[in-house]
């Protein structure tokens, strides 16, 4: 099993990054945005890996934190919710405020994750409360901060952003009404990270 990746970032198109080792090889990992934003090209990354094997794939998720991928292990063995499900909990929120709505048992905060519905939330918060109960997070800091990217051009990190929500579940027009929400104020975006953060803040409505 690859469990932790050193290396290179050679590019990023969110949510996947491509991480070039020492050894010269190149893996590709799918992040959650979370993990994601804190990536540059060109810069060193430390990865915390899961290797999922299915009958058609063989895919890499990767995690700044390894508390994040625990988290994301406990997650995947939960009936009903596999890999993308997981992934996108813990780009719509930290494996800190993930723990904070189990805590608080905040049922609102999980259905506004794609693909989880009342019925869903309900059974996760019961679920989630021993699994997530011996993994310490720091709850006193709950978020993430994004570390700025290469600057890109607006119509790229518009495209690039919708399509990052879309793989993770939100539905095409959800992706478009939160960008442009975010966009609303007349703030400008220069990079694909800062654009997520503001996206990903409506999606969650906060």
């Amino acid at each position: 099993m690859i469990g932790f990746i050193t290396g290179q970032v050679q590019y990023l198109m969110a949510p996947t990054a491509c991480i070039m080792t020492s050894s010269g090889v190149g893996y590709d990992v799918e992040l959650p945005l979370s993990s994601f934003c804190q990536l540059q090209v060109d810069a060193p990354a430390q990865i915390w890996t899961h290797f999922h094997v299915r009958e058609d794939a063989q895919l890499l998720y990767g995690f700044i934190e390894r508390k994040e991928r625990d988290v994301f292990r406990q997650l995947i063995k939960i009936n009903g919710v596999g890999a993308k499900m997981a992934l996108a909990m813990l780009s719509a929120m930290s494996a800190a405020e993930l723990k904070m709505h189990v805590e608080q048992n905040s049922e609102t905060a999980l259905t506004r994750i794609p693909g989880i519905g009342k019925k869903t939330a309900q059974r996760l918060l019961i679920e989630l409360k021993d699994k997530l109960k011996n993994i310490e997070v720091d709850t006193s800091s709950a978020g993430f901060e994004f570390q700025p990217a290469p600057v890109s051009t607006e119509g790229s990190i518009i495209a690039e952003v919708e399509g990052a929500l879309i793989s993770l579940g939100y539905k095409e027009r959800e992706a478009q009404q939160a960008i442009k929400a975010a966009k609303s104020n007349g703030d400008t975006f220069d990079n694909t990270q800062h654009l997520l953060k503001a996206t990903l803040q409506q999606l969650s409505g906060f």
